[in-house]
Protein backbone atom coordinates (compact mmCIF):
# COMPACT_ATOMS: atom_id res chain seq x y z
CA UNK A 1 0.00 0.00 0.00
CA UNK A 2 1.74 3.53 -0.88
CA UNK A 3 2.35 5.37 2.07
CA UNK A 4 -0.18 8.43 1.46
CA UNK A 5 -2.99 5.58 1.72
CA UNK A 6 -1.63 4.11 4.84
CA UNK A 7 -1.55 7.90 6.79
CA UNK A 8 -5.33 7.85 5.10
CA UNK A 9 -5.77 4.85 6.82
CA UNK A 10 -4.54 4.83 9.80
CA UNK A 11 -5.96 8.72 10.32
CA UNK A 12 -8.87 7.01 10.29
CA UNK A 13 -8.31 4.52 12.09
CA UNK A 14 -6.88 6.41 15.19
CA UNK A 15 -9.82 8.85 14.85
CA UNK A 16 -12.58 5.69 15.31
CA UNK A 17 -10.80 4.62 17.98
CA UNK A 18 -10.03 7.82 19.87
CA UNK A 19 -13.84 8.45 19.25
CA UNK A 20 -14.96 4.95 21.22
CA UNK A 21 -12.44 5.57 23.53
CA UNK A 22 -13.54 9.33 24.82
CA UNK A 23 -17.27 7.62 24.84
CA UNK A 24 -16.74 4.45 27.28
CA UNK A 25 -14.07 5.69 29.28
CA UNK A 26 -14.75 9.55 29.79
CA UNK A 27 -15.94 10.85 33.03
CA UNK A 28 -16.27 13.81 34.82
CA UNK A 29 -13.37 14.43 37.06
CA UNK A 30 -15.21 14.75 40.10
CA UNK A 31 -15.96 12.62 43.64
CA UNK A 32 -19.13 10.59 42.65
CA UNK A 33 -20.89 9.37 45.82
CA UNK A 34 -19.23 11.86 48.45
CA UNK A 35 -19.60 15.42 49.98
CA UNK A 36 -17.84 17.89 51.39
CA UNK A 37 -17.45 20.67 53.55
CA UNK A 38 -14.75 23.30 55.29
CA UNK A 39 -14.47 23.45 58.76
CA UNK A 40 -11.74 26.53 59.49
CA UNK A 41 -8.95 23.98 59.33
CA UNK A 42 -6.56 23.66 56.15
CA UNK A 43 -8.08 21.50 53.14
CA UNK A 44 -11.56 20.17 53.62
CA UNK A 45 -13.68 17.41 54.67
CA UNK A 46 -15.32 14.99 53.51
CA UNK A 47 -18.86 15.29 55.05
CA UNK A 48 -20.67 12.24 53.84
CA UNK A 49 -20.10 9.24 52.01
CA UNK A 50 -22.53 6.70 50.10
CA UNK A 51 -21.64 2.86 50.28
CA UNK A 52 -20.48 1.02 47.45
CA UNK A 53 -19.51 4.57 45.49
CA UNK A 54 -16.41 5.07 43.69
CA UNK A 55 -15.19 7.50 46.49
CA UNK A 56 -16.31 4.32 49.52
CA UNK A 57 -14.57 1.67 47.08
CA UNK A 58 -11.42 4.14 47.12
CA UNK A 59 -10.97 3.56 51.10
CA UNK A 60 -12.22 7.07 51.28
CA UNK A 61 -14.29 7.58 54.51
CA UNK A 62 -16.45 10.39 56.51
CA UNK A 63 -13.67 12.75 58.49
CA UNK A 64 -11.17 12.45 56.22
CA UNK A 65 -9.11 15.78 55.88
CA UNK A 66 -8.04 16.19 51.55
CA UNK A 67 -5.55 18.28 51.72
CA UNK A 68 -3.92 18.27 48.14
CA UNK A 69 -4.65 16.85 44.68
CA UNK A 70 -2.16 15.53 42.33
CA UNK A 71 -2.16 15.29 38.86
CA UNK A 72 -0.51 12.99 36.39
CA UNK A 73 1.08 11.28 39.46
CA UNK A 74 4.51 9.79 38.25
CA UNK A 75 4.36 11.28 34.79
CA UNK A 76 6.84 14.28 33.65
CA UNK A 77 4.53 16.78 34.10
CA UNK A 78 3.11 15.84 37.82
CA UNK A 79 1.31 19.09 39.74
CA UNK A 80 0.62 19.01 43.12
CA UNK A 81 -2.65 21.93 44.12
CA UNK A 82 -2.46 22.67 47.68
CA UNK A 83 -6.05 22.72 48.85
CA UNK A 84 -7.09 26.15 50.78
CA UNK A 85 -10.92 26.26 50.84
CA UNK A 86 -14.10 24.41 49.67
CA UNK A 87 -14.43 26.88 47.17
CA UNK A 88 -10.96 26.75 45.58
CA UNK A 89 -11.37 22.56 45.85
CA UNK A 90 -14.52 22.95 43.92
CA UNK A 91 -12.88 25.07 41.53
CA UNK A 92 -10.34 23.11 41.02
CA UNK A 93 -11.95 20.27 40.03
CA UNK A 94 -14.53 21.65 37.75
CA UNK A 95 -11.27 23.58 35.59
CA UNK A 96 -9.62 19.91 35.02
CA UNK A 97 -9.38 18.59 31.62
CA UNK A 98 -11.48 15.10 30.85
CA UNK A 99 -9.09 12.19 31.21
CA UNK A 100 -6.89 13.57 34.04
CA UNK A 101 -5.86 11.04 36.43
CA UNK A 102 -6.55 12.66 40.17
CA UNK A 103 -5.37 11.49 43.20
CA UNK A 104 -5.96 12.78 46.79
CA UNK A 105 -2.87 12.99 50.09
CA UNK A 106 -5.43 12.95 52.66
CA UNK A 107 -5.50 13.23 57.00
CA UNK A 108 -7.64 10.91 58.47
CA UNK A 109 -9.44 12.37 61.60
CA UNK A 110 -7.69 9.89 64.03
CA UNK A 111 -4.12 10.20 62.44
CA UNK A 112 -3.97 13.94 61.76
CA UNK A 113 -0.32 13.74 60.66
CA UNK A 114 -0.52 10.46 58.64
CA UNK A 115 -1.46 9.80 54.63
CA UNK A 116 -4.91 8.06 55.66
CA UNK A 117 -5.50 7.22 51.49
CA UNK A 118 -4.75 7.99 48.17
CA UNK A 119 -8.42 8.18 45.75
CA UNK A 120 -8.09 7.74 42.23
CA UNK A 121 -10.53 9.74 40.69
CA UNK A 122 -11.54 11.18 37.40
CA UNK A 123 -11.71 9.33 34.41
CA UNK A 124 -10.12 6.03 33.41
CA UNK A 125 -9.37 7.65 30.01
CA UNK A 126 -5.96 8.88 30.84
CA UNK A 127 -4.37 5.77 31.55
CA UNK A 128 -5.70 4.17 27.84
CA UNK A 129 -4.31 6.94 26.13
CA UNK A 130 -1.07 7.12 28.25
CA UNK A 131 0.17 4.30 25.95
CA UNK A 132 -0.67 6.16 22.72
CA UNK A 133 1.01 9.95 24.25
CA UNK A 134 3.96 8.10 24.45
CA UNK A 135 4.24 6.50 20.98
CA UNK A 136 3.44 9.99 19.66
CA UNK A 137 6.08 11.70 21.56
CA UNK A 138 8.75 9.05 20.97
CA UNK A 139 7.65 9.95 17.16
CA UNK A 140 8.01 13.75 17.35
CA UNK A 141 12.00 13.37 19.00
CA UNK A 142 12.75 10.75 16.09
CA UNK A 143 11.86 13.97 13.62
CA UNK A 144 13.15 16.70 15.80
CA UNK A 145 16.60 13.84 15.66
CA UNK A 146 16.87 14.92 12.15
CA UNK A 147 16.55 18.78 12.03
CA UNK A 148 20.01 20.04 12.38
CA UNK A 149 21.66 17.45 10.77
CA UNK A 150 19.31 17.45 7.55
CA UNK A 151 19.44 21.02 6.97
CA UNK A 152 23.50 21.49 7.39
CA UNK A 153 24.19 18.56 4.71
CA UNK A 154 20.98 20.01 2.25
CA UNK A 155 21.93 23.38 2.38
CA UNK A 156 25.93 22.80 2.00
CA UNK A 157 25.44 20.37 -0.12
CA UNK A 158 23.18 22.37 -2.19
CA UNK A 159 25.10 25.76 -2.11
CA UNK A 160 28.51 23.72 -2.84
CA UNK A 161 26.73 22.04 -5.80
CA UNK A 162 26.09 25.25 -7.19
CA UNK A 163 29.94 25.26 -7.93
CA UNK A 164 31.63 28.18 -9.81
CA UNK A 165 32.37 30.03 -12.74
CA UNK A 166 29.95 29.85 -15.33
CA UNK A 167 27.53 28.43 -13.17
CA UNK A 168 27.49 31.83 -11.44
CA UNK A 169 27.14 33.53 -14.71
CA UNK A 170 24.14 35.59 -16.45
CA UNK A 171 21.56 32.94 -16.40
CA UNK A 172 22.38 31.42 -13.00
CA UNK A 173 22.07 34.92 -11.49
CA UNK A 174 18.93 35.48 -12.95
CA UNK A 175 17.73 32.66 -12.08
CA UNK A 176 18.47 32.90 -8.62
CA UNK A 177 16.54 35.92 -8.28
CA UNK A 178 13.79 34.52 -9.54
CA UNK A 179 13.69 31.74 -7.18
CA UNK A 180 14.32 34.16 -4.39
CA UNK A 181 11.58 36.44 -5.54
CA UNK A 182 8.99 34.17 -6.04
CA UNK A 183 9.91 32.19 -2.69
CA UNK A 184 9.28 35.74 -1.14
CA UNK A 185 5.77 36.63 -2.58
CA UNK A 186 4.95 32.89 -1.82
CA UNK A 187 5.78 33.93 2.15
CA UNK A 188 3.99 37.21 1.81
CA UNK A 189 0.91 35.89 0.46
CA UNK A 190 0.70 33.11 3.52
CA UNK A 191 0.98 35.88 6.09
CA UNK A 192 -1.06 37.89 5.23
CA UNK A 193 -3.66 35.23 4.45
CA UNK A 194 -2.81 33.71 8.12
CA UNK A 195 -3.19 37.52 9.54
CA UNK A 196 -6.77 38.11 7.68
CA UNK A 197 -8.21 34.46 8.79
CA UNK A 198 -6.37 33.95 12.05
CA UNK A 199 -7.16 29.85 11.91
CA UNK A 200 -4.76 29.54 14.62
CA UNK A 201 -6.43 31.93 17.12
CA UNK A 202 -9.01 30.80 19.90
CA UNK A 203 -8.77 26.93 18.32
CA UNK A 204 -8.84 24.03 20.29
CA UNK A 205 -6.26 21.72 19.26
CA UNK A 206 -5.96 19.23 22.61
CA UNK A 207 -2.15 20.22 22.93
CA UNK A 208 -2.81 21.98 25.94
CA UNK A 209 -1.30 25.19 27.03
CA UNK A 210 2.17 26.57 25.76
CA UNK A 211 4.94 26.12 28.27
CA UNK A 212 7.08 28.21 26.24
CA UNK A 213 7.08 31.94 24.95
CA UNK A 214 7.76 32.99 21.60
CA UNK A 215 10.74 35.63 21.10
CA UNK A 216 9.98 38.69 20.55
CA UNK A 217 12.82 41.27 18.86
CA UNK A 218 12.98 43.40 16.88
CA UNK A 219 14.32 43.19 13.10
CA UNK A 220 17.86 44.11 13.68
CA UNK A 221 18.26 41.60 16.54
CA UNK A 222 16.93 38.84 14.30
CA UNK A 223 20.06 39.68 11.87
CA UNK A 224 22.38 39.82 14.84
CA UNK A 225 21.07 36.70 16.61
CA UNK A 226 21.74 34.32 13.05
CA UNK A 227 25.23 34.89 13.58
CA UNK A 228 26.45 31.75 15.73
CA UNK A 229 29.57 32.52 18.30
CA UNK A 230 29.96 28.98 18.46
CA UNK A 231 28.63 26.77 15.46
CA UNK A 232 28.97 23.63 17.40
CA UNK A 233 26.97 25.21 19.90
CA UNK A 234 24.12 26.13 17.82
CA UNK A 235 24.03 22.62 16.37
CA UNK A 236 23.38 21.56 19.81
CA UNK A 237 19.94 23.19 20.14
CA UNK A 238 17.15 23.04 17.30
CA UNK A 239 16.49 26.43 18.33
CA UNK A 240 19.34 28.13 17.28
CA UNK A 241 18.37 26.69 13.36
CA UNK A 242 18.87 30.18 11.98
CA UNK A 243 22.41 29.92 13.02
CA UNK A 244 22.34 26.62 11.44
CA UNK A 245 20.97 27.91 8.23
CA UNK A 246 23.75 31.17 7.86
CA UNK A 247 26.43 28.72 8.97
CA UNK A 248 25.47 26.34 6.48
CA UNK A 249 25.30 28.45 3.69
CA UNK A 250 28.46 30.73 4.19
CA UNK A 251 30.20 26.54 4.66
CA UNK A 252 29.07 25.68 1.42
CA UNK A 253 29.70 28.86 -0.48
CA UNK A 254 33.53 28.93 0.62
CA UNK A 255 33.48 24.96 -0.11
CA UNK A 256 33.72 26.14 -3.93
CA UNK A 257 36.19 29.14 -3.38
CA UNK A 258 39.10 25.93 -1.82
CA UNK A 259 41.37 23.91 -4.54
CA UNK A 260 40.31 21.32 -6.56
CA UNK A 261 41.14 18.11 -4.47
CA UNK A 262 39.57 19.82 -0.95
CA UNK A 263 36.31 20.91 -2.92
CA UNK A 264 35.96 17.39 -4.21
CA UNK A 265 36.68 15.86 -0.92
CA UNK A 266 34.33 18.38 1.15
CA UNK A 267 31.43 18.30 -1.68
CA UNK A 268 31.41 14.60 -2.03
CA UNK A 269 31.57 13.77 1.98
CA UNK A 270 28.80 16.24 2.63
CA UNK A 271 26.65 14.57 0.02
CA UNK A 272 27.58 11.34 1.42
CA UNK A 273 26.45 12.61 4.22
CA UNK A 274 23.36 13.93 2.98
CA UNK A 275 22.31 10.79 1.20
CA UNK A 276 22.77 9.39 4.81
CA UNK A 277 20.22 11.69 6.13
CA UNK A 278 17.90 11.27 3.23
CA UNK A 279 17.31 7.45 3.80
CA UNK A 280 16.76 8.41 7.47
CA UNK A 281 13.91 11.44 6.47
CA UNK A 282 12.69 8.15 4.27
CA UNK A 283 12.60 5.82 7.25
CA UNK A 284 10.91 8.57 9.45
CA UNK A 285 8.06 9.10 6.68
CA UNK A 286 7.77 5.24 6.61
CA UNK A 287 6.71 5.59 10.42
CA UNK A 288 4.34 8.61 9.68
CA UNK A 289 1.33 6.43 9.39
CA UNK A 290 1.77 4.76 12.97
CA UNK A 291 2.78 8.08 14.40
CA UNK A 292 -0.86 10.22 12.81
CA UNK A 293 -2.72 6.60 14.36
CA UNK A 294 -1.19 8.05 17.98
CA UNK A 295 -1.56 11.29 17.81
CA UNK A 296 -5.15 11.41 16.73
CA UNK A 297 -5.90 8.66 19.32
CA UNK A 298 -4.44 10.73 21.93
CA UNK A 299 -6.08 14.19 20.73
CA UNK A 300 -9.88 12.81 19.92
CA UNK A 301 -9.48 11.08 23.04
CA UNK A 302 -8.95 14.36 24.81
CA UNK A 303 -10.43 17.19 22.78
CA UNK A 304 -13.37 15.34 20.66
CA UNK A 305 -13.61 15.72 17.22
CA UNK A 306 -13.72 19.49 17.74
CA UNK A 307 -9.70 19.31 16.82
CA UNK A 308 -11.19 19.21 13.22
CA UNK A 309 -12.87 22.71 13.02
CA UNK A 310 -9.78 24.41 13.34
CA UNK A 311 -7.82 22.10 10.78
CA UNK A 312 -10.44 22.22 7.84
CA UNK A 313 -9.94 26.22 8.58
CA UNK A 314 -5.97 26.28 8.54
CA UNK A 315 -6.53 23.46 5.24
CA UNK A 316 -8.55 26.22 3.78
CA UNK A 317 -6.04 29.07 4.16
CA UNK A 318 -3.54 27.03 2.90
CA UNK A 319 -5.68 26.26 -0.20
CA UNK A 320 -6.61 29.89 -1.16
CA UNK A 321 -3.05 30.96 -0.27
CA UNK A 322 -1.80 28.27 -3.39
CA UNK A 323 -4.60 29.57 -5.47
CA UNK A 324 -3.90 32.83 -5.12
CA UNK A 325 -0.03 31.98 -5.63
CA UNK A 326 -0.47 30.22 -9.11
CA UNK A 327 -3.47 32.06 -10.55
CA UNK A 328 -2.58 35.28 -9.91
CA UNK A 329 0.97 35.64 -8.96
CA UNK A 330 3.00 33.37 -11.16
CA UNK A 331 0.55 34.27 -14.42
CA UNK A 332 1.06 38.56 -14.01
CA UNK A 333 5.14 37.21 -13.64
CA UNK A 334 4.65 35.34 -16.91
CA UNK A 335 2.38 37.95 -18.38
CA UNK A 336 4.07 41.22 -17.76
CA UNK A 337 8.13 39.87 -16.98
CA UNK A 338 8.18 37.36 -19.26
CA UNK A 339 5.67 38.45 -22.21
CA UNK A 340 4.21 34.95 -22.38
CA UNK A 341 0.59 33.75 -22.24
CA UNK A 342 -0.13 32.17 -18.72
CA UNK A 343 -3.21 30.47 -20.54
CA UNK A 344 -1.25 28.71 -23.46
CA UNK A 345 1.51 27.77 -20.83
CA UNK A 346 -0.61 26.41 -18.20
CA UNK A 347 -2.26 24.09 -21.60
CA UNK A 348 1.50 22.82 -22.38
CA UNK A 349 1.74 21.95 -19.04
CA UNK A 350 -0.93 19.86 -17.49
CA UNK A 351 1.46 16.62 -18.07
CA UNK A 352 3.74 18.07 -15.44
CA UNK A 353 1.34 19.09 -13.09
CA UNK A 354 -0.67 16.21 -13.10
CA UNK A 355 2.25 14.45 -12.70
CA UNK A 356 3.33 16.57 -9.82
CA UNK A 357 0.17 16.40 -8.33
CA UNK A 358 -0.04 12.80 -8.27
CA UNK A 359 3.86 11.77 -6.82
CA UNK A 360 3.82 14.59 -4.39
CA UNK A 361 7.61 14.88 -5.11
CA UNK A 362 9.13 17.54 -6.99
CA UNK A 363 12.80 15.39 -8.02
CA UNK A 364 10.14 12.69 -9.32
CA UNK A 365 8.31 14.95 -11.60
CA UNK A 366 11.64 16.39 -12.60
CA UNK A 367 12.17 14.08 -16.22
CA UNK A 368 8.54 14.56 -17.12
CA UNK A 369 9.33 18.76 -16.46
CA UNK A 370 12.30 18.88 -18.68
CA UNK A 371 10.83 16.47 -21.38
CA UNK A 372 7.55 18.65 -21.24
CA UNK A 373 8.87 22.11 -21.14
CA UNK A 374 11.15 21.03 -23.87
CA UNK A 375 9.15 19.49 -26.34
CA UNK A 376 5.55 21.32 -25.31
CA UNK A 377 7.54 24.76 -24.65
CA UNK A 378 9.95 25.12 -26.63
CA UNK A 379 12.62 25.83 -24.50
CA UNK A 380 16.21 25.03 -25.03
CA UNK A 381 17.61 21.98 -23.53
CA UNK A 382 20.72 24.50 -22.27
CA UNK A 383 18.10 26.57 -20.32
CA UNK A 384 15.58 24.11 -18.99
CA UNK A 385 18.60 21.48 -17.99
CA UNK A 386 20.15 24.36 -15.89
CA UNK A 387 16.80 26.21 -14.60
CA UNK A 388 15.00 23.09 -13.70
CA UNK A 389 17.21 20.55 -11.45
CA UNK A 390 18.11 23.93 -9.89
CA UNK A 391 14.27 24.61 -9.17
CA UNK A 392 13.34 21.35 -8.32
CA UNK A 393 15.97 21.82 -5.53
CA UNK A 394 15.70 25.51 -3.74
CA UNK A 395 12.27 26.48 -5.64
CA UNK A 396 9.48 25.52 -3.33
CA UNK A 397 6.77 28.30 -3.67
CA UNK A 398 3.90 26.38 -2.27
CA UNK A 399 6.07 25.00 0.25
CA UNK A 400 6.90 28.56 1.69
CA UNK A 401 3.17 28.89 2.06
CA UNK A 402 2.60 25.82 3.31
CA UNK A 403 5.52 26.52 6.21
CA UNK A 404 4.25 30.00 6.61
CA UNK A 405 0.64 29.23 7.42
CA UNK A 406 1.61 26.49 9.21
CA UNK A 407 3.64 27.94 11.61
CA UNK A 408 1.81 30.90 11.99
CA UNK A 409 -0.92 28.77 12.53
CA UNK A 410 0.38 27.00 15.64
CA UNK A 411 1.78 30.05 16.90
CA UNK A 412 -1.78 31.66 16.75
CA UNK A 413 -2.63 28.78 18.92
CA UNK A 414 -0.15 29.19 21.41
CA UNK A 415 0.98 32.63 21.75
CA UNK A 416 -2.72 34.41 20.46
CA UNK A 417 -1.43 37.12 19.11
CA UNK A 418 1.82 37.07 16.90
CA UNK A 419 4.27 40.16 16.83
CA UNK A 420 5.26 41.27 13.80
CA UNK A 421 9.19 40.77 14.84
CA UNK A 422 8.02 37.39 14.79
CA UNK A 423 6.14 37.23 11.67
CA UNK A 424 9.10 38.76 9.80
CA UNK A 425 11.41 36.44 11.38
CA UNK A 426 8.62 33.48 9.57
CA UNK A 427 8.49 34.90 6.42
CA UNK A 428 12.67 34.86 6.25
CA UNK A 429 12.79 31.41 7.81
CA UNK A 430 9.83 29.74 5.14
CA UNK A 431 11.91 31.34 2.53
CA UNK A 432 15.42 29.54 3.48
CA UNK A 433 13.48 26.44 4.91
CA UNK A 434 11.63 26.24 1.32
CA UNK A 435 15.20 26.37 -0.37
CA UNK A 436 16.50 23.72 1.49
CA UNK A 437 13.48 21.09 1.64
CA UNK A 438 14.01 17.63 -0.16
CA UNK A 439 11.56 17.46 -3.24
CA UNK A 440 10.49 14.29 -1.54
CA UNK A 441 6.41 13.86 -0.70
CA UNK A 442 6.34 15.39 3.30
CA UNK A 443 9.22 17.25 3.44
CA UNK A 444 8.10 20.14 4.36
CA UNK A 445 7.30 18.85 7.89
CA UNK A 446 10.75 18.55 8.99
CA UNK A 447 11.68 22.14 7.51
CA UNK A 448 8.34 23.52 9.91
CA UNK A 449 9.73 21.95 12.76
CA UNK A 450 12.87 24.07 11.75
CA UNK A 451 11.11 26.71 12.12
CA UNK A 452 8.66 25.70 15.32
CA UNK A 453 12.46 25.38 17.02
CA UNK A 454 13.77 28.07 16.02
CA UNK A 455 10.38 30.51 17.11
CA UNK A 456 10.85 28.36 20.60
CA UNK A 457 7.36 26.88 20.34
CA UNK A 458 6.16 23.06 21.00
CA UNK A 459 7.26 21.12 17.74
CA UNK A 460 4.46 18.39 18.34
CA UNK A 461 1.62 20.58 16.39
CA UNK A 462 3.79 20.07 13.51
CA UNK A 463 3.14 16.27 13.61
CA UNK A 464 -0.98 17.30 14.33
CA UNK A 465 -0.90 18.63 11.00
CA UNK A 466 0.25 15.54 9.38
CA UNK A 467 -3.21 14.63 9.72
CA UNK A 468 -4.42 16.80 6.85
CA UNK A 469 -0.77 16.85 5.26
CA UNK A 470 -1.28 14.47 2.13
CA UNK A 471 -4.33 16.53 0.11
CA UNK A 472 -2.22 19.43 0.87
CA UNK A 473 1.12 18.22 -0.24
CA UNK A 474 0.05 17.18 -3.23
CA UNK A 475 -1.49 20.51 -4.09
CA UNK A 476 1.84 22.15 -3.16
CA UNK A 477 3.80 20.21 -4.97
CA UNK A 478 1.65 21.19 -8.31
CA UNK A 479 2.44 24.13 -7.50
CA UNK A 480 5.96 24.13 -6.94
CA UNK A 481 6.82 22.40 -10.32
CA UNK A 482 4.55 25.65 -11.61
CA UNK A 483 6.88 27.67 -10.45
CA UNK A 484 9.69 25.78 -11.85
CA UNK A 485 8.03 25.79 -15.29
CA UNK A 486 6.73 29.56 -15.45
CA UNK A 487 10.31 30.62 -13.91
CA UNK A 488 12.06 28.71 -17.24
CA UNK A 489 10.03 30.46 -19.66
CA UNK A 490 10.32 33.84 -18.32
CA UNK A 491 14.24 33.38 -18.56
CA UNK A 492 14.06 31.76 -21.68
CA UNK A 493 11.95 34.78 -23.17
CA UNK A 494 14.81 36.65 -21.78
CA UNK A 495 17.59 35.17 -23.38
CA UNK A 496 15.54 35.25 -26.52
CA UNK A 497 14.22 31.82 -26.99
CA UNK A 498 11.33 31.01 -29.11
CA UNK A 499 8.64 29.25 -27.50
CA UNK A 500 6.34 27.21 -28.34
CA UNK A 501 8.09 26.52 -31.42
CA UNK A 502 5.81 29.54 -33.46
CA UNK A 503 8.29 32.23 -33.53
CA UNK A 504 6.86 34.46 -30.71
CA UNK A 505 7.30 34.23 -26.90
CA UNK A 506 4.94 37.01 -26.70
CA UNK A 507 1.12 36.46 -25.42
CA UNK A 508 -1.37 35.33 -28.57
CA UNK A 509 -3.65 38.53 -29.26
Amino acid sequence: MKLHWKILLMLVVGVMTGGAMRSFLDHPSEFRGATFESDGGPGVVVATLDSGSPAAKAKLAVGDRILRLILNKDRDDERKIEITSLEQFNSELGALPNGFVVLVETVGKDQPLSVAAQLQLGSPLDQWVHPFRVIADIFIRFLKMLIVPLILTSIITGVAGLGGGSDFGRLGTKTFLYYVSTSFLAAAVGLILVNMIKPGVGAKLGLGEAPFEGRDENFFEIFVRMVPENPFDAFSDNANMLQVIFFSIFFGYFITRVSTPARETLTNAFSAAFDVMMKLAGFALELVPYGVFALMVKVVAETGYEVFIPLGIYMLTVFLGLCVHAMITLPTLLTVVGRVSPIRWFKAMTPVLLTAFSTSSSSMTLPVTIETVEKRGGVSNKTSSFVLPLGATINMDGTAIYECIGVLFLAQYYLGDVALSQQIYVVFAALVASIGAAGIPSAGLVMMLTILSALNLPVEGAALLLAVDRPLDMCRTAVNVWSDTCGTAILASSEKETLFGDGAAAPES
